[in-house]
């Protein structure tokens, strides 16, 4: 039997949301169960020690992800 959780965030790479109480939503490099790292979005709860939901993408599904977005005309940060 599997354990629970078993993840390694191997390289972190970004913060993109922190709340008031301190959990994040960061981008980061997680290796899951033993598999190879792959990208994943996620939000993260004290300190790390648990994971909330998130999404997990292959290097495909990561480069699709890019293109898709730099094909959007997203409003600057100031004008929202």
């Amino acid at each position: 039997m599997r354990e629970k959780e078993a993840f390694e965030i191997v390289e972190h790479i970004a913060l993109l949301r922190e709340t008031p109480s301190g959990d994040r939503v960061e981008l980061n490099r997680v290796s899951w169960y033993g598999r190879p790292a792959k990208l994943d979005i996620r939000a993260w709860y004290n300190d790390h020690k648990k994971p909330g939901r998130g999404v997990t993408l292959a290097e495909a599904e990561a480069d699709a992800l890019r293109d898709a977005l730099n094909a959007l005309e997203l409003a600057s940060p100031g004008a929202r």
